[in-house]
């Protein structure tokens, strides 16, 4: 994964690894929201999922493996941003920290993030017999990552189109600031390929759940 490293003189100077990982505290929250934005769709066609999950159930298995790569990599954008700051990195430090709720919720988000993909991994090679005691977890789990991610994307709303526009607007092929762009460029489709990869290794795990499922279908 790219992190957005504060960029010496010599590395602005010359291409190569420190361009990549250049863009300090802007650049590190570009990717974050970049991150974030690239996982609303994702989420999206898993909600769809879960009003007819023993139809889609495929899908829901499919996208919910897809989307670690991308959850991974914000987690990693924004715990990085946290030991910056927490560190007395200045440029860190400069912007500030996050609005106090949002502070506030955020072991809650990064919390249920964590059980909700760990318990859908944890049903997925344990197999439906694991539907009493796994599938619960998985559930509450994600009640409560709805309800703490939803005031956490309000919370970040307002700041969204401005971090788009200023790396993906018209104006950005002219722009001076984009220092770093490269990097978070490569790393959301590094993020995406992965999960995709990932995705598509465990469809063979697939199998039991969905068998299950059409089952239950059938006998009800």
């Amino acid at each position: 994964m790219t992190t957005n490293l504060e960029a010496s003189p010599a590395q602005t100077a010359r291409p190569g690894v420190g361009q990549l990982t250049a863009g300090g505290a802007t650049g590190n929250e570009r990717l974050t929201v970049a991150a974030g934005v690239m996982l609303l769709l994702p989420l999206a066609v898993i909600g769809v999922t879960i009003i007819s999950l023993r139809n889609l159930l495929w899908v829901h298995l499919f996208v919910g493996m897809l989307l670690i790569g991308p959850v991974a990599l914000k987690l990693g954008s924004t715990g990085y941003r946290f030991i910056r700051y927490y560190s007395g990195n200045p440029s860190y430090r400069r912007v500030g920290p996050p609005a106090a709720l949002l502070r506030l919720i955020a072991p809650m988000v990064v919390l249920s993030t964590v059980v909700v993909l760990a318990s859908g991994v944890a049903l997925l090679f344990a197999g439906p017999s694991s539907r009493d005691t796994l599938l619960p977890i998985h559930k509450i789990s994600f009640i409560v990552w709805a309800a703490f991610t939803g005031v956490h994307l309000l919370g970040h709303l307002p700041a969204i189109p401005k971090a788009l526009r200023a790396d993906y607007g018209a104006s950005a092929q002219w722009s001076h600031d984009t220092t770093g762009r490269a990097g978070r460029i490569i790393s959301l489709a590094g993020a995406l390929i992965a999960g995709v990869v990932l995705a598509i290794l465990l469809i063979p795990e697939f199998g039991p759940w969905v068998h299950a499922s059409g089952l239950f279908h059938h006998h009800h």
